[in-house]
């Protein structure tokens, strides 16, 4: 299921909420309208008027005679235009990823010219799987993944065993990425208590 999220830059468009209420019907054809509503963060009359679309379309059909008792079944025509979103869907989300590393690969490139050389991610999460993906067309060397997460330690990360922060201190590195949006500022003086002045910190909002 297609989790819709609060975003600044990214607003919900019909389609994505068509694919939303879709996907819904799709997942549990039992669904209420209103726990409909609930997944994919529309209002009650919102969705009503999609299914009431949807079923004029004839992407889907209807059956019960309450709110209570209906269920609704996508047709063949309902799962064509389904998978048709989620193709259009991906493709956007894949060129959205390239153009991002490509962003972030460039940022990267510079620095080079402040002699920065093998480096270290503070944060296993997305993030830094976008960040360690673009750091492949760099010459940057990564020396270490670590994370302030008891339960990331130890874990897989790319070829990387996840390590507790105060392993920093046995990574001969020139910086220190941190690749996690939240709790940023914290994260640097973690890093400055450990570390010292020696070593450069360098937040993603930095790049």
């Amino acid at each position: 299921m297609i989790e819709p999220f609060k975003a600044n830059f990214l607003t919900p468009t019909k389609p994505f909420r068509e694919l939303s209420v879709l996907l819904a019907i799709h997942d549990s054809p039992r669904h209420s309208q209103h726990r409909i509503g609930r997944i994919t963060h529309l209002s009650s009359s919102m969705v009503n008027n999609y299914i009431k679309k949807f079923h004029r379309e004839g992407l889907i059909t209807v059956t019960g005679e309450t709110n209570r008792s209906q269920a609704y079944h996508l047709t063949p025509l309902g799962r064509e235009r389904l998978i048709s979103r989620l193709l259009s869907y991906s493709a956007e989300l894949v060129q959205l990823y390239g153009a991002t590393k490509r962003e972030i690969a460039e940022r990267l490139g510079h620095f080079e010219d402040e002699g920065i050389h093998a480096i270290a991610l503070y944060g296993a999460a997305e993030t830094a799987e976008v960040v360690y993906a673009a750091l492949k067309d760099t010459s940057l060397r990564v020396l270490g993944v670590v994370d302030g997460d008891p339960a990331k330690q130890g874990r897989p990360f790319n070829g990387f065993e996840v390590q507790a922060p105060q392993r920093l201190r046995d990574m001969a590195v020139d910086a220190v990425v941190i690749t996690s949006f939240a709790r940023q500022e914290e994260i640097h003086q973690d890093i400055r208590a450990l570390l010292g002045e020696n070593v450069r910190v360098k937040k993603l909002s930095d790049l």
